[in-house]
């Protein structure tokens, strides 16, 4: 660890976590890592979640393979323990997957209206140790904060989620909808083992819901004093992951012919690479931006106000909004070449070449359409160009019980803080509930700076135990509001 700032980062979190005590965990059900009793009534709720956190990361779910069965079996066993209904879903094995599988719960209401969904998922994407300062499966808990991968994205949501259902089954008088807690498998690559599966084969564990709740929004803090925004995700980015491939002759490399399938992909990716596709705004970011236009320096707040037109006519507007990627990959489509396959020995030319690409649509798009400008753009029918992964997406309207409960608890929270109604350049899960007709919102009550939101995929990712405390009681709030608006 030559990095001066990162050996600095590392002696201070050490120092800090052998500091701050650890949470005792509670007397388990069996043996680890199957075993968690369900936190006492009067338990801390953040020290509680802290706790199941740590146990959560420490279960291996890194997708692929994802192997989530035994992190499902924890989180069921943690419900059944306080006598909510729950049961581990197995769903269907990819390669080299050994046992897939959801949690599910159910805390009856009293029927009066239509079940509210809270999802979350059991997988993670890899994380390389060398890249931490704490290693990143060892579930670490100091210095006030859960440290690991899947901290943020989504095993603190999935434990967010369970706190609030065990509180809820709590109640002395049952809420007027069901709530219902899902916790998948496979997010992380497109869900097909996961919530596809579910919503395809298993729909009657959906009880007919109305509303669901999930990753891809939340609170982010003010900086320099300035108000905290509440983030309601209504509509995403679709997938649309391709693969682009040269097939040929393969040969000893010694001979070094001017063209191989190595060197007609990389033509291929070139072209590619030079692709720039027009500016659009779909309505969806075009209200989001109106909304923040208060919140934008001075000199943007017109081109908020009117994203479109500024995008059009402004052109010092359109260099700066367009400067930041984040803001840019939200009127536009994007494209990141991610895989390249070649030969596995450096003199062996391969018979095959293949190159994968991450292109994300707006809101509205096909991925067809896209696969034909790649194709015209590479200009060489000999490479193929298919698509791996893709799906459409649609939004969910803003004017619904559960967007004005956000917004009630908000204003009981964070008073003067703006709710806004937010499209993401990533996706999640969410599609497929909206496909099934059920009003789906990425939210997860929890105030994050941007500097800690660059840890979802990134590295030390963490989330604060006064975060997960405030999760919990803040969903627990909202659903409980849920109740008495129409």
């Amino acid at each position: 660890m030559t990095d001066p700032k990162k050996r600095r980062y590392f002696t201070l979190l050490t120092i800090c976590l052998s500091l701050a005590p650890v949470s005792a965990p509670g007397t388990a059900r069996a043996a680890w890592p199957f075993g968690e009793r369900a936190p006492a009534p009067d338990e801390d709720p953040g020290e509680a979640a802290a706790r199941i956190l740590s146990k959560a990361i420490r279960i291996p779910t890194v997708n692929p393979p994802g192997n989530e069965k035994p992190l499902a079996r924890m989180l069921v066993g943690i419900l059944e323990d306080a006598g909510v209904e729950a049961r581990v879903i197995d769903t269907p094995a990819s390669d080299g997957a050994e046992g897939r599988a959801a949690a599910w719960a159910r805390v009856r209401g009293n029927g009066k209206r239509r079940p509210v969904v809270l999802l979350s998922h059991l997988d993670t994407v890899p994380a390389d140790p060398a890249d931490w300062a704490i290693a990143p499966f060892e579930g670490a808990t100091g210095a006030g904060s859960v440290v690991g991968r899947g901290a943020l994205d989504a095993k603190g949501v999935a434990v967010v989620h369970l706190m609030a259902t065990l509180a809820i089954a709590r109640r002395a008088e049952p809420l007027e909808r069901d709530v219902i807690f899902l916790a998948t498998p496979d997010e992380e690559t497109g869900g097909r083992y996961g919530a596809a599966y579910l919503v395809r084969e298993r729909r009657s564990l959906l009880y007919d819901a109305e509303l669901l709740l999930t990753e891809g929004g939340g609170i982010q803090t003010g900086e320099g004093g300035t108000s905290p925004v509440w983030g309601v995700t209504v509509t995403e980015k679709a997938p649309c992951w391709i693969d682009v491939v040269a097939e040929g002759t393969p040969g000893h490399s010694s001979a070094a012919p001017r063209e191989t399938t190595v060197t007609r992909l990389l033509d291929a990716l070139e072209r590619v690479r030079r692709l720039e596709p027009p500016v659009h705004v779909v309505p969806e970011v075009a209200r989001m931006f109106a909304a923040v236009e208060s919140l934008a320096p001075a000199e943007d707040r017109a081109g908020f106000a009117n994203l479109a037109k500024a995008l059009e006519t402004d052109l010092a507007f359109r260099e700066r909004f367009l400067a930041d990627p984040g803001r840019a990959a939200l009127v536009r489509n994007t494209l990141a070449i991610t895989v390249l396959e070649g030969s596995n020995q450096t003199n062996v030319i391969p018979g095959t070449a293949r190159a994968q690409l991450d292109v994300r649509l707006l809101p509205g798009e096909d991925c067809s359409d896209f696969v034909h400008t790649l194709q015209e753009a590479i200009g060489d029918p000999s490479i193929r160009v298919e698509p791996f992964l893709a799906f459409t997406t649609s939004s969910s309207p803003v004017d619904s019980p559960l967007f004005r409960a956000i917004e009630t608890v908000a204003a009981e929270l964070d008073p003067g803080a703006p709710v806004v109604p937010r499209a993401i350049a990533g996706f999640t899960d969410a599609h497929y509930f909206r496909d099934l007709g059920i009003v789906a919102y990425g939210f997860v009550p929890r105030w994050l700076p941007p500097s800690e939101t660059r840890g979802i995929h990134g590295p030390n990712e963490k989330i604060s135990i006064e975060n997960l405390r405030r999760g919990v009681t803040t969903l627990v709030r909202i659903l409980e509001t849920l109740d008495g608006l129409e």
